[in-house]
C-alpha cells in the first residue's frame, strides 16, 4: 500500500510556527473533505426530518410531546457535531500512540457492560440506556488494528506472528459482544479487522484457516433468537437447525412480522411515496421503526426515488472516504481512513439490505439518520477523523495589526 509523506506547506522558514512572529498553523480541508462535510450535512438533515415523521405518533401515545424523540436526536447530533469539529482539527496521527489504551478501555467497557441489567433481553447499555460501548469500540478496532499492521510490517504475511495475534485480540472483543448477545456487532469487529489485514497484504489462506476453526464453534453457540432470524430469512437453507417448539415459533413470528411490515411499507411507497408524515408504519405497525427499520419510513413516505437518493448519498460518502484514504499522509492514516469509511458505509448498506429483505434482520442502525445517540456520536466522530486525514496543515502569515 503506497502512502504519501506528510508535508507541511508553509512560508519559507526552518523554524517552527511558534518561533516565527506572525506565523500560525492551520488545517486546510481538501476537496474530498469539503464534499464529505456536505454529504454528511445532507444525511443529518434527512435524519432530523425522518425521525420526527417516524416518531411523533409514538411519542404522543406514550404521553410525551410530539417532538420528544426529535429533540433527543437533535441533542445527539449537536454533541456529535462538536466532536466532529474537534477531531477535524486534531492530527489523526495522535491516535497511533493511543491505540493500546483505547483497546484496553474497550475490553474493560465490554466486560463491565455484562454486569449491567438486561434491557429487551440483552446487556448492551451502560448508564441506563444512554451509552452503548460496542459502538465506540468500532473506532478502537480500527485504530488498534491499523497500528499493529504498521508495526508488524512484513511479518503480517506470517500466520503465527502476523495475523493470529491481531485476530486474537479482536476476537476477544467479538466474544464479549457475542455474550451480550450482539452477534451482528461481534461479526462486524472480525470482518472490519480482517478487511484491514487483507488490504495491508495478509494472505487470504490465513483467513480460510481461521474461518474453518472458528465458525463451527460459533455455530454451536448461536442462541435461539439468531437461529429464528436465519430460519425466517431462508427456512429452506437453514432447515436443519429450525425447530418448531412454541417458543421458537413465537420468535420466528415476531421477526417475520417486522420484516413483513417493512416490505409492506416499501410497497406502499411506490415510486414517489405517500407523502411526508403520511405513512402508516409510524402508527405502531413496525416495531423499532425509528432505529432498526427507519429506512422503511423513508421508502414509504418518499418512495423508491427517496430511498435511492439516500443510497447514493452513502455511496458518495464511501467514494469520498476511499479517495481520502488513497491520499493519506501515512500508511497508518490510510488504514484508519479505510476503517472509518467501511464502518459507516457497511452499516448503512446492511441496514438498507435488511429493510429490503436482502439480508436477515441484524439490528444495525442507519448512520446519521436512525435515532440513537451512540451511533450518531461515533459516525460524526469518524467523519471528523476522515476530514482531518483529508486536510493539509499549512503555515499562514498573519496580517500585521494596525498601529
Amino acid at each position: 500500500m503506497t502512502s504519501i509523506p506528510f508535508e507541511l506547506r508553509s512560508t519559507p522558514t526552518s523554524r517552527t510556527p511558534g518561533s516565527v512572529p506572525g506565523v500560525r498553523e492551520r488545517w486546510r480541508m481538501g476537496v474530498e473533505a469539503r464534499a464529505l462535510v456536505l454529504v454528511t450535512a445532507v444525511l443529518l438533515a434527512v435524519g432530523l426530518a425522518t425521525v420526527f415523521s417516524a416518531s411523533f405518533i409514538e411519542a404522543q401515545q406514550k404521553g410525551f410531546g410530539a417532538t420528544y424523540y426529535l429533540s433527543r436526536h437533535a441533542i445527539a447530533a449537536a454533541a456529535g457535531i462538536v466532536g466532529f469539529a474537534i477531531l477535524a482539527k486534531l492530527d489523526a496521527e495522535r491516535f497511533r500512540p493511543l491505540a493500546w489504551p483505547m483497546m484496553w478501555a474497550s475490553l474493560g467497557m465490554m466486560a463491565l457492560v455484562l454486569l449491567a441489567g438486561k434491557i429487551n433481553g440483552s446487556q448492551r447499555f451502560a448508564f441506563g440506556r444512554s451509552f452503548q460501548p460496542s459502538e465506540f469500540v468500532k473506532f478502537a478496532v480500527v485504530c488498534w488494528t491499523a497500528m499493529m499492521i504498521v508495526r508488524k510490517g512484513e511479518r503480517l504475511r506470517r500466520f503465527a506472528k502476523g495475523v493470529i495475534p491481531i485476530m486474537l485480540v479482536n476476537g476477544l472483543l467479538a466474544l464479549l459482544a457475542f455474550k451480550q448477545p450482539d452477534v451482528s456487532v461481534a461479526l462486524f469487529y472480525l470482518a472490519l479487522a480482517g478487511t484491514l489485514l487483507f488490504m495491508a497484504g495478509a494472505r487470504i489462506g490465513h483467513f480460510l484457516v481461521l474461518g474453518a476453526l472458528v465458525l463451527p464453534l460459533a455455530w454451536q453457540k448461536l442462541d435461539g433468537y439468531v437461529v429464528a432470524r436465519l430460519c425466517d430469512f431462508a427456512p429452506g437453507t437453514f432447515s436443519f437447525v429450525c425447530v418448531t417448539t412454541p417458543e421458537e415459533a413465537q420468535r420466528k413470528a415476531d421477526i417475520g412480522l417486522q420484516q413483513y411490515e417493512s416490505l409492506v411499507a416499501l410497497g406502499s411507497g411506490g415510486l414517489t411515496g405517500v407523502g411526508y408524515a403520511e405513512g402508516r408504519t409510524q402508527s405502531g405497525f413496525l416495531p423499532h421503526q425509528i432505529s432498526d427499520f427507519i429506512a422503511s419510513n423513508i421508502g414509504e413516505e418518499w418512495g423508491f426515488l427517496g430511498l435511492a437518493v439516500v443510497t447514493l448519498l452513502y455511496a458518495a460518502y464511501g467514494w469520498l472516504g476511499f479517495r481520502i484514504a488513497r491520499d493519506a499522509r501515512s500508511q497508518f492514516l490510510q488504514l484508519v481512513a479505510v476503517g472509518c469509511t467501511l464502518t459507516t458505509v457497511t452499516t448503512a448498506f446492511v441496514h438498507l439490505a435488511v429493510v429490503t429483505g436482502l439480508f436477515p434482520n441484524t439490528g444495525l442502525t442507519l448512520p446519521f439518520i436512525s435515532h440513537g445517540g451512540s451511533n450518531m456520536l461515533l459516525s460524526l466522530a469518524m467523519t471528523g477523523v476522515l476530514v482531518n486525514i483529508g486536510s493539509a496543515r499549512e503555515r499562514v502569515a498573519a496580517d500585521p495589526l494596525p498601529r
